[in-house]
């Protein structure tokens, strides 16, 4: 037995879901994880603005993806660094 699937949404081109992902996360959801979510990740559907927040990014996927599973463009970033993670020498910390 196969189930029906609902048509996935398009993909939006990836500097354009980057783009929005980022705004999102400033303007939306920084402001109310700053302070007690340091160094915790968060997943934001690009789309529809809706978020979660997890210690990893793979649990903050999950957690998104249980909200709305038809999730397409999906953003991480990681509360208080520039990046998700560092391949070098050098802090990621925000130091605005």
């Amino acid at each position: 037995m196969t189930r029906a699937k609902t048509p996935a949404r398009p993909r939006r081109p990836r500097k354009e879901a980057v783009r929005l992902g980022k705004e999102i996360y400033e303007r939306d959801i920084l402001p109310k994880v700053e302070l007690d979510h340091f160094g915790e990740y968060v997943a934001i559907d690009v789309e529809t603005g809706d978020w979660a927040i997890a210690d990893t990014t793979r649990v903050a996927v999950d957690r998104l993806r249980a909200q709305r599973p038809d999730a397409v463009d999906i953003l991480c970033e990681r509360v208080g660094y520039r990046a998700l993670r560092s391949f070098g020498a050098g802090s990621l910390r925000r130091t605005e």
